[in-house]
């Protein structure tokens, strides 16, 4: 096995021009697993720990930019003003260990259904931003996931970035396991309200074979709150049992050993009703305030 590794991001994205298949390797907590249970034995490992870009983010135009490499640590530390839903999402994610090493861009490249920091970016509405020697490209976050661990990286390309616009709204992520914490979610929700525009953003994880958004509980609930926004009231029960029914139908899950897809579509259920009760709270809070 080759080992690469670069010291920019010029030179990796030519290194990966070079050696097509050579695997990326930056945190290591999803690919060190597969090497340590000879799941994969990749000819090249291209180890991107030493790329410093990778690392910075910024923001710009009302909007963040998070480099892949950037650790669920700093994530959590210092953006849970700017994307809050990313950061709740964050701290759910392995052990302290575990998030002082992983990123964004791992579970964007593993492409897992399971993965935690993906409903959020659903939600948010995100781009993924991918280098390769003939230039950057950005791909809208709702057309990335093609498949169970397929994403929309060309064999040159690197996942160099992530872009979210900076919440204007409150956010929220919940998932259930089985047990609090170092667990892969049975299923994951994650909620969006962005008053600015009158948009709502979703996000769920863990239930069907990619992570997904579910567009006609955005619609509906969009249009409940079309009024709401600069003077909330209590959303009505019937209101907040219909979105938690749409998010449900929007699923795809499976029976697997983590649990069944009638539990899946009822804990998604929960999960909606919750987020949005908490959210609207937060929204409903911060109108007061004003």
């Amino acid at each position: 096995m080759e080992f690469l590794r670069p010291t920019s991001l010029s030179e990796a994205c030519q290194l990966k021009a070079e050696h097509p298949d050579a695997v990326p390797l930056c945190g290591g907590t999803d690919v060190m697993v597969d090497l340590n249970f000879d799941r994969r034995r990749p000819e090249a490992l291209l180890d991107l720990t030493a790329v410093p870009e990778l690392y910075e983010w910024s923001r710009y135009d009302g909007r963040l930019r998070i480099g892949a490499a950037v650790p669920y640590t700093a994530i959590i530390e210092q953006l849970a003003t700017e994307a809050p839903g990313l950061a709740i999402a964050s701290r759910t994610v392995g052990s302290p260990q575990i998030r002082n090493r992983a990123s964004v861009g791992g579970n964007l490249g593993s492409a897992s259904p399971a993965g935690d920091a993906l409903p959020p970016l659903l939600a948010a509405n995100g781009e993924v931003e991918t280098m390769s020697t003939t230039g950057a490209r950005r791909i809208p976050i709702h057309e990335f996931f093609l498949g169970p661990k397929h994403n929309a990286l060309r064999p040159e390309e690197l996942i160099a970035a992530v872009h979210v616009p900076v919440a204007s709204g409150p956010q929220q992520y919940a998932k259930v396991g089985t047990r609090n914490a170092m667990v892969i979610a049975v299923c994951s929700f994650s909620l969006a309200l962005h008053p600015d525009t009158g948009r709502i953003g979703t996000g769920i994880g863990s239930a069907a074979p990619t992570p997904r958004a579910a567009p006609e509980a955005e619609d509906f609930l969009a249009a409940e709150l079309a009024d709401r926004w600069t003077a909330p009231d209590e959303l009505p029960d019937d209101v907040v049992r219909r979105f938690g029914e749409l998010v449900a139908a929007a699923a795809e899950p499976i029976d697997d050993v983590r649990g069944t897809a009638d539990y899946r579509r009822h804990a998604l259920s929960v999960l909606a009703r919750r987020t949005l009760t908490w959210t609207w709270a937060e929204h409903r809070s911060q109108e007061r305030a004003q």
